[in-house]
């Protein structure tokens, strides 16, 4: 791998493979390519500057930024690359989108129940965010869910909306439920969801023991499953939940302590990011009939109906993937309250309030990775090595014959020989019958032919297989300043779908095509699952620009904003990178936080290194050295000062020029 020095990087252009004359290339035009339009779901689009812009209220009339200026203004204050960007403002809009699309829904139906949704902040549990989400939804009844007993210490630290709920979901023990009882006190409308029948008595032990009438919800275990990458999440095999035979023993048993009343919801859930509107209302059918029948049981209290998260976000903007979905947030909202609300006059029940946690939906679009590229490994080659000649290798001969002869009108001739050609430099070299600089020759003429086959199929008629067929061969790999397994984990977990594209240059045709491969040693380090506008389906390569000497080159991950910093992990002791938050006004925008990322001291901690231990060994090998004569003292106090700066650094590459 080349790394690229500010001074030395140079300009990536092959002038002698000729390609067909286009017309200027437009923004409008970089905006089809990477689907922006699509996914931004206005919040993003690009400007006639060529660059990125943010708008939070998601419409082009309120105020915005320019990404890639936002990003040099922020490395000009010191803040390093890769940066994680939180536009609180996003979350503000999102907040406002998902309750107005509830209030027209409950509007147009006459529904008699209110919408109060709550935030699971298992899906990003950053303090800031979560402050945010609170304040924006206070007078939203915006509430919060948690889901073990460390995140129920940070809901009732930062959840204080009167009438907003506190939902308890997650395997419960002792201390738990009893912090969660006692918080009523507090004044909390905290609701213990029962998700294991054995949690029920620990409930009633605790409502006893402090003499709180509880707030307890049950979660049904539906038979009904979601769609997509989380279905098994949903269904009879779900992790939690009652099953009915569960439901009706602990009904019975709240009965006998006089509890049966403090029943107040039914929980029920199918999973994340559901691809499909119609799982979701067949499972609000069958949730609507259980909240029906705990009424008809007896459950008095009964008023909340939490139906979960589920609703999703479209990341690729195709609506026909597991990455996107087939539904609006207006459509979901009106078929969660029509299906509710039929069910329930049919069965003569009042309309519930509803319950959502929409985590996903609420943040995902607040936050983008921006992370320069570092290197370039390109493999096509504008001119072949040396003319073979017929003193050489009988397959060397063949390979320059392919390569003088070819041209459009035999280019499916030629790339059949090519790819026989490619099979027969492997089975003689394993054989002996190609030495090494003999292959090596093999393999630069291969690259050399397929360079100009697919910049002459390129400007040829059906010819589409074979520039697929080579393209995925000839794209570049640009080594990026990020892990993915920190800061994008589910693209490599799950194969979720980000969109991907340059912050700038825009206004360019990007004339080249590249994975990314991210800073750790892993092979799975690498982000080579794109949004393909053409086909609505993914690609292996992002379409990007010719580096250009003495230039940074950026790149935007967005709809970060869910699960990612949280799942991120320390392979290869890369940390977290630097955040900042961002609030954008008519008159510009201001940094509202920085969170510096993990320097190497900090990570190292996490697995029991300490910084004075490491330092005293490097020092004693460097004095034991000096005695030896394998080192001056000149060189070994450079050593341990590289050495102590490297610890307090960042864990990912810094330029040394800032």
């Amino acid at each position: 791998m080349e790394i690229l020095k500010d001074s030395q990087k140079p300009q990536l252009n092959h002038a002698n493979v000729k390609l067909a004359p286009t017309p200027a290339w437009t923004p409008e035009q970089s905006a089809d390519l990477y689907g922006i339009n699509s996914w931004g779901n206005g919040y993003f689009r690009i400007n006639q500057n060529g660059n990125v812009s943010v708008t939070p209220q998601g419409t082009a009339a309120g105020p915005s930024v320019d990404l890639h200026e936002l990003t040099q203004d922020l490395l000009d204050r010191g803040i390093r690359v890769p940066i994680m960007i939180r536009f609180p403002d996003i979350i503000k809009s999102r907040v406002d989108l998902i309750t107005g699309c509830f209030a027209k829904a409950v509007a147009d139906h006459n529904y008699k129940g209110q919408f109060c949704g709550v935030y699971p902040i298992k899906v990003n549990q950053q303090r800031h965010l979560v402050e945010e989400l609170v304040k924006h939804g206070r007078d939203k009844r915006m509430g919060l869910e948690c889901g073990s007993k460390p995140e129920l210490l940070v809901v009732l630290a930062l959840m204080n909306t009167p009438n907003a709920l506190v939902i308890c979901n997650g395997f419960k023990d002792t201390e738990y439920i009893e912090t969660a009882v006692l918080s009523q006190k507090l004044g909390r409308h905290t609701i213990i969801v029962v998700d294991r029948y054995e949690e029920l008595k620990l409930i009633i032990d605790a409502a006893k023991k402090f003499n709180v009438r509880p707030h307890i919800g049950i979660r049904a275990k539906l038979n009904t499953q979601g769609a997509g990458k989380w279905v098994d999440s949903s269904g009879a095999r779900s992790k939690f939940g009652l099953t009915s035979v569960e439901i009706m023993d602990g009904l019975e048993v709240l009965k006998k302590e006089d509890l049966l009343d403090c029943v107040e919801l039914l929980h029920f859930h199918i999973g994340s990011q559901v691809p499909a509107i119609q799982s979701i209302k067949s499972s609000l059918k069958e949730g609507a009939r259980f909240f029906t029948e705990l009424h008809a049981q007896g459950c008095t209290g009964l008023r909340f109906i939490d139906v979960g998260g589920g609703l999703g976000v479209d990341y690729d903007g195709t609506g026909s993937s597991d990455s996107s979905v087939n539904y609006s947030e207006q459509e979901y909202a009106n078929d969660v309250v029509s299906v509710l609300q039929g069910l329930c006059d049919e069965k003569g029940v009042p309309h519930p309030d509803i319950v959502t946690e929409s985590g996903r939906f609420l943040v995902a679009h607040h936050s983008i990775l921006v992370f320069n590229v570092m290197g370039v490994n390109d493999l096509r080659r504008p001119e072949p090595p040396r003319t073979a000649t017929k003193a050489d290798h009988p397959l060397m001969q063949d390979l320059q014959y392919i390569y003088e002869k070819m041209t459009q009108d035999n280019l499916n001739e030629c790339f059949n020989d090519l790819l026989q050609a490619k099979n027969e430099t492997l089975s003689l070299f394993t054989y002996g019958v190609l030495n090494l600089p003999q292959r090596a020759w093999a393999e630069s003429m291969y690259f050399a032919i397929a360079t100009k086959m697919v910049a002459l199929a390129q400007q040829g008629e059906d010819t589409e297989d074979i520039v697929n067929a080579l393209k995925e061969e000839l794209c570049d790999t640009f080594f990026c300043n990020f892990s993915v397994f920190q800061s994008v984990p589910d693209s490599w977990a799950v194969g979720q779908v980000f969109p991907v594209m340059p912050i700038h240059r825009l206004s360019e045709q990007p004339r080249r095509e590249a994975t990314l491969a991210d800073l750790t040693c892993d092979s799975d380090g690498k982000l080579e699952k794109f949004i393909d506008t053409e086909t609505g389906k993914s690609k292996k390569t992002l379409n990007v620009h010719d580096l250009k000497a003495g230039e940074h080159y950026y790149l935007g991950v967005f709809l970060t904003g869910a699960y990612q910093e949280i799942l991120g992990d320390l392979h290869n002791l890369f940390g977290d990178t630097d955040a900042v938050a961002v609030s954008i006004h008519e008159s510009g925008y201001t940094l509202d936080h920085y969170v510096p990322g993990d320097t190497v001291t900090e990570v190292l901690s996490y697995v029991q290194y300490r910084h004075y231990n490491m330092v005293d060994n490097v020092r004693q090998a460097a004095e034991e050295s000096i005695q030896k004569g394998t080192i001056t003292k000149q060189e070994a106090k450079l050593l341990i000062k590289h050495y102590e700066e490297g610890l307090s650094g960042y864990t990912y590459l810094e330029d040394p020029e800032a």
